[in-house]
């Protein structure tokens, strides 16, 4: 656990579906209707009422955030993004990954939220770089920190220990470099 300004920041190996907490975040896909990983974990973990919410909303383009209720979690929202598809960062992946995480804290502000756990957006299917996803997301929750004093806590969640160590890494020289 580390704190940056006034935030508790960590870092957990685990399922993101579990954590009470105001909100978590969907890597989703820009229909909003479920998919696999992340996404399919919490359109099942939620249950009916979050693809019903999410039929409503319509979509959402590739770096901006949509919320709903949890459903049947434990956490009061979901807030829903899309990071992109990796294309060896010809097309503006950083810019938008960096969108996807700042675009969610935002959203998160406007309804209140002071704890919110991450996934690591677009780092699956959409196979984005680890390493450098961890860099962008860092950033772009340490950018908002400075810019907001709302969170409490920001919490990210990796379900591969590989992935976990890597955050931690990035993270600790981050952190280090920011003293």
């Amino acid at each position: 656990m580390y704190i940056y300004k006034n935030t508790k920041i960590s870092i957990v190996q685990g399922d993101i579906t579990k954590l009470k907490v105001d909100a978590i975040v969907n890597a989703a896909n820009n229909r909003l209707l479920g998919g696999g990983g992340v996404d399919g974990a919490i359109h099942r973990a939620g249950g009916i009422e979050i693809l019903e919410e999410c039929r409503k909303i319509g979509g959402c383009p590739t770096g901006e955030a949509r919320i709903t209720t949890a459903g049947k979690m434990p956490s009061k929202y979901v807030i829903h993004t899309v990071g992109p598809i990796y294309r060896g960062a010809k097309n503006n992946e950083g810019e938008l990954l960096y969108k996807a995480y700042f675009n969610s804290l935002k959203l998160a502000a406007d309804y209140d939220i002071k704890t919110i756990a991450f996934p690591s957006i677009s780092t699956g299917v959409y196979g984005y770089p680890i390493e450098e996803a961890s860099e962008i997301s860092t950033k772009a929750v340490m950018d908002f920190i400075n810019e907001n004093d709302i969170l409490t806590e920001v919490i990210f969640v990796l379900f591969k220990e590989k992935d976990f160590e890597i955050y931690k890494r990035i993270l600790d020289k981050i952190l280090e470099m920011s003293k």
